[in-house]
């Protein structure tokens, strides 16, 4: 027997929702519930449920469930990674797999990437990204530069692995992000890297660059993530919204 496809749960979810089987309010249930009741896997669910989410049929939160939030689906629609609520959830799908912490000194093209002064020092903490519901070969790497003050974060990043260490640092210091630059470019993946990333050497990427603001419009942490182009990609669908 074939497994569902994401989009025929949530068409069917869709469906349950709008016929009241899921009243407006009410809780979906949850994950591993779904999975026994669709007989597919939990990356599967999660797919479903991120595209009713983005319907806005419901809500989601960490530790706190699905919520149904309307009974039809909303006109406008928001692209992928749009906000830091989307950056969040996209985190906690994408497990973070520390490989290293270190000081260091930013200079020369790493200081330029960075957009701080030469001799800035940070601390780096290196990971692997991977697939948060199955075993494959890594889907990025990351070097995230934070003030070398936030030590205590390196932990916490080992500890929680499925938590953006953006969110630690705010849970932990009370700074609070305000806005997100990001910036995506196409690369060639380096001999060192294409070790880490399982991938021939010179196979294209794309390199994601993250600034992570505070209200004082100030950059607290960097990421640097690289992607092998053949296993990551963001889409969008626009839609014209009422107003």
């Amino acid at each position: 027997m074939n497994r569902p496809h994401f989009a025929d749960i949530a068409r069917d979810l869709t469906e349950g929702i709008a016929s009241g089987r899921y009243p407006v309010g009410s809780y979906l249930p949850t994950e591993l519930e779904l999975r026994d009741l669709y007989q597919t896997s939990r990356h599967t669910i999660r797919a479903a449920l991120h595209e009713i989410q983005q319907l806005g049929l419901v809500s989601r939160r960490k530790n706190a469930g699905t919520r149904v939030e309307s009974a039809q689906p909303r006109n406008d629609f928001r692209p992928s990674l749009a906000s830091v609520d989307d950056l969040v959830q996209f985190g906690s799908e994408h497990l973070r797999l520390v490989q290293s912490t270190q000081e260091v000194v930013a200079s020369g093209m790493l200081a330029k990437t960075l957009g701080c002064p030469q001799g800035t020092h940070w601390l780096r903490i290196s990971s692997l990204r991977i697939d948060a519901d199955k075993e494959s070969r890594p889907v990025g790497w990351t070097d995230v530069y934070i003030d070398p003050a936030y030590t205590e974060v390196a932990e916490a990043a080992r500890e929680q692995p499925d938590t953006l260490i953006s969110s630690l640092i705010e849970a932990r210091y009370g700074r609070c992000i305000a806005e997100i630059q990001q910036d995506v470019r196409g690369v060639i993946v380096s001999d060192e890297m294409a070790k880490r990333l399982d991938v021939k050497a010179g196979t294209a990427g794309l390199e994601i660059v993250r600034r992570y603001l505070d209200v004082a419009s100030a950059t607290f942490e960097v990421s640097i993530t690289i992607h092998p182009a053949e296993r990551f990609s963001v889409s969008m669908r626009l839609k014209r919204s009422q107003t």
